[in-house]
């Protein structure tokens, strides 16, 4: 046993700014990373642990298959006091499963929590740095709207509800852009896990 843990960074951006494909350059870099969305999915999938209390709160909104995610988005959309609700439901047991993938990777040099909302809602306890993920404004908006459901409605109310990304940028330790080549943003992350690391790796 020593007293070395792995360095804790910290991965957010708003929506549409290339997050998801970032921690996949990360996880092609060896480095685990925790994916606070995913372990929402598998809480709130078929015998997940928020199923219960969810039906209790939102009654009528799970089933066989798990939480049936357009009532349960019905329900919270723009209703403050049901998403606090619902929060305090998932967000302790997100928080346990944090602890056990942290406890599963102690040997890691770094590891990464991928966490959406992690100025809006979770704050930066726990970690080391937080990075970023940032593309033009314009680039945001063009993907977003090209996601299946999407309007402009809905993309400027979940804008209101994100800390903006100017703040974001300034609030970072590290700032990874995607408003450039795939060849590009791969080569940002290498560099930062080889400044955190110290370890050379390439994709």
């Amino acid at each position: 046993m020593t007293d070395q843990r792995p360095f804790i960074l910290g991965l957010t951006g708003s929506i549409g700014m290339g997050k998801s494909a970032v921690a996949a350059m990360f996880r092609g870099l060896g480095v685990p990373v925790f994916d606070a969305d995913a372990a929402v999915h598998e809480l709130q999938g078929p015998g997940g642990a928020c199923i219960a209390p969810i039906e209790r709160a939102f009654p009528g909104t799970t089933g066989p298959q798990g939480v049936d995610r357009q009532k349960l988005g019905a329900a919270v959309f723009g209703n403050p006091a049901a998403l606090k609700t619902l929060e305090s439901i998932v967000h302790p047991e997100v928080a346990e499963m944090r602890r056990a993938f942290l406890a599963d990777n102690a040997n890691a040099p770094l590891i990464v929590f991928d966490i959406p909302l992690l100025y809006e809602k979770t704050g930066q306890h726990g970690l080391d740095a937080v990075v970023v993920v940032s593309a033009p404004a314009e680039v945001q908006r063009e993907r977003v709207l090209a996601r299946p459901g999407m309007t402009v409605e809905k993309f400027e109310q979940i804008l209101k509800l994100q800390v903006p990304d100017a703040e974001k940028r300034k609030l970072a330790d590290h700032v990874i852009d995607t408003g450039v080549s795939l060849a590009e943003t791969r080569h940002a992350v290498q560099q930062l896990v080889h400044r955190i690391t110290g370890i050379e790796n390439s994709v």
